[in-house]
């Protein structure tokens, strides 16, 4: 099976611009990125990773010092279209243009210096083991302590944090930046068991090519458009997103998430000081 690891990394961003080059305790977070992917492609046959960023507008500003980084680190870099709306649209900028077509396509999103290399093992080895997957994408139970915590930070982040509701097939059955499902009578389930009934999802993804091929030409689905959640258009045109439970490695608990602004720059340098590098 012939993977590719697309990195989408937009200089870009609103809440944080130039996010990609930020230091992490040390190492811009496009390094660490990196080192992930390079570390998963490393143990594994036919894997190939590369960055993927927007067009540069001048030399030495915005893009162009993601590519400049890229350059002198040895790290591949290719670049798309300003017209890619989603990370996933900027994995199929960089897969189609391609001339060997790769099997299964994984998009690491440039701000995920916390993902642990076996989530993206555990992605790519759940096509092996079911051949009809189409799409794949991570997801941890939470415990009750995890959950209350989920319901606090969105008192002042409403949308941050994605759930959904995994079915008895293995498949999602929605995702919503609601804590999804509600729970009548709390203090039972609580009571009987250490885990929550609320499934956090992971925002990584991994897709066959022809997926990836009908979401980048496929209109953006109705309740994709309220939740802001690109996976939803799979759902709502009747393509399966298998779900693939993962745990995360001690002290790396489902605070670990991306980094979307310089307070979760800090919140992930403590995690980093507290629990250690990922990559040993």
């Amino acid at each position: 099976m012939k993977s590719l690891i697309v990195i989408p990394a937009r200089f870009g961003s609103k809440r944080f611009p130039g996010k990609p080059l930020a230091e992490l305790c040390g190492k811009a977070i496009i390094q660490r990125v990196w080192d992930i992917a390079d570390a998963v492609c490393r143990s594994r046959k036919d894997c190939e990773a590369v960055v993927a960023t927007e067009e540069p507008v001048a030399p030495g500003e915005g893009s162009a010092l993601i590519i400049d980084y890229c350059e002198k680190h040895n790290i591949p870099v290719e670049i798309t279209p300003d017209s890619c709306r989603s990370g996933s649209d900027r994995v199929w900028a960089v897969a189609s243009a391609r001339k060997e077509r790769p099997d299964v396509l994984l998009n690491l999103q440039g701000d995920n210096p916390l993902c642990p290399p076996q989530f993206i093992h555990a992605l790519l080895d759940a096509f092996e083991k079911h051949p009809e997957t189409q799409v794949a994408t991570p997801y941890t139970r939470l415990n009750w302590n995890e959950l209350a915590a989920l319901r606090e930070s969105k008192k002042d982040s409403p949308f941050s944090g994605t759930t959904a509701i995994v079915g008895a097939d293995g498949n999602a059955k929605w995702f919503s930046k609601n804590i999804i499902p509600a729970i009548r009578n709390e203090e039972k389930f609580a009571a009987a068991g250490d885990y929550s009934p609320v499934c956090r999802h992971i925002g990584l993804y991994a897709y066959k090519f022809a997926a990836l091929a009908y979401f980048s030409q496929a209109p953006l689905g109705e309740y994709e458009k309220f939740e802001q959640l690109e996976q939803l258009r799979f759902i709502e045109n009747g393509i399966a997103v298998r779900m693939v439970e993962v745990n995360y490695p001690a002290g790396y608990d489902a605070a670990a998430s991306g980094v979307d602004s310089p307070e979760d720059l800090q919140r992930a340098e403590k995690l980093i000081m507290k629990a250690g590098e990922l990559l040993k």
